[in-house]
């Protein structure tokens, strides 16, 4: 599954990076974020409960974050086991750009499913990706100074 998006947010691009790099604001935006700590300046654990049609899983992973180039953008990637529904792991590319109204963030997402997860269709998948994307691009850009423009 192959996602791409961006956003501008009303802030600027140093205050959208430190958000970006914020355990608590990640937290909070996150749909279904039950934890998430950093463990190093580069790692974070996470456990998220999300539903996939009719599959509710809740997933405990750990997150990387590499070529780091702040305040401009960085590559984080994953993976989280959600017991017998299977797993999910992939990466982002997310970068940032100042516009005149604020900060552009631009992503491109990679991700794969296993288990009784790729059983369920590409089409859910992606659809049900696209909505937790948005919920979080939404839910971040209020935080850091109004609603998102896509």
């Amino acid at each position: 599954m192959d996602l791409t998006g961006e956003y501008v947010i009303a802030a600027d691009r140093q205050a959208v990076w430190e958000a970006l790099n914020d355990p608590d604001v990640l937290r909070e935006c996150i749909p279904g974020c039950e934890a998430l700590e950093m463990t190093s300046p580069t790692e974070m654990t996470a456990t998220v409960v999300t539903k996939i049609g009719p599959v509710k899983a809740k997933f405990s992973g750990e997150v990387t974050l590499s070529n780091i180039d702040a305040p401009v953008g960085y590559t984080i990637s994953g993976e989280g086991k959600g017991g017998i529904a299977g797993f999910a792991k992939g990466g982002a590319d997310v970068r940032l750009d100042e516009v005149p109204e604020g900060t552009k963030l631009s992503y491109v997402v990679k991700a794969q499913v296993g288990g009784k997860l790729a059983q369920l269709g590409s089409r859910l998948i992606d659809s049900t990706a696209k909505k937790l994307a948005e919920q979080f691009f939404t839910s971040f850009a209020e935080k850091l100074g109004g609603a998102p423009a896509a």
